[in-house]
């Protein structure tokens, strides 16, 4: 499987789709709005780091916990 869709796949499935609405996601982890429905496509999406920093930060998770929860 891709990298990035995996890494898409994953905040979907349990981050995304569990919050109360893509516009809150989106506030709650500093990022916009558009950025969210490009991770929930199927095919998914080219993440940047930058971005995927981001989502972690809000998080209070570190990029290498990250990668360990969705095992890469």
């Amino acid at each position: 499987m891709d990298v990035n869709k995996k890494v898409c796949n994953y905040i979907a499935k349990e981050w995304i789709k569990p919050s109360k609405s893509n516009r809150n996601f989106a506030l709650d982890h500093n990022i916009d709005e558009k950025t969210v429905r490009k991770i929930l496509q199927t095919d998914g999406y080219r993440i940047p780091l930058k971005t995927l920093h981001k989502i972690c930060e809000a998080r209070n998770l570190k990029l290498e916990d990250f990668f360990k929860l969705v095992k890469i």
